[in-house]
């Protein structure tokens, strides 16, 4: 099942960057580079139309308005399109290194935000 969920994850993060890749083609039609352009984004975005806090309702959106906007957009570009950058897509995705740097980074500013909290709140306990 573990597999199953991860074949799913990988589908998904293709689909998407094939949409990235493809709202520029000049052949895409302009509705189908605003739905492209919206769903993108959503993805993307740190903030959800149902932010996550909220148990069950947090997440379903995430887990059919994004499947959704994807297949929309995937539906509004024309064929040969989608082809082309999902090929791309999934060259780009295969040839991707982890980036050991930007997550150690990312990491030490996790750890830094959690100090200064920690630091703060302390000073207000005291």
């Amino acid at each position: 099942m573990l597999q199953q969920w991860k074949a799913k994850v990988r589908k998904l993060k293709e689909d998407i960057y094939t949409l990235y890749l493809a709202y520029r083609d000049p052949r895409v039609p302009f509705i189908a580079k605003v739905v492209v352009i919206v769903t993108v984004a959503y993805a993307f975005s740190p903030i959800d139309l149902i932010p996550d806090f909220i148990p069950v309702l947090g997440y379903l959106d995430d887990l059919i308005l994004l499947p959704l906007g994807i297949w929309l957009s995937i539906r509004l570009l024309p064929d040969e399109v989608v082809q082309e950058y999902r090929a791309k897509a999934r060259h780009a995705l295969q040839e991707r290194k982890p980036n050991y740097i930007m997550g150690a980074a990312i990491l030490i500013v996790w750890l830094l935000l959690g100090f200064w909290l920690y630091q703060r709140l302390a000073a207000h306990v005291e």
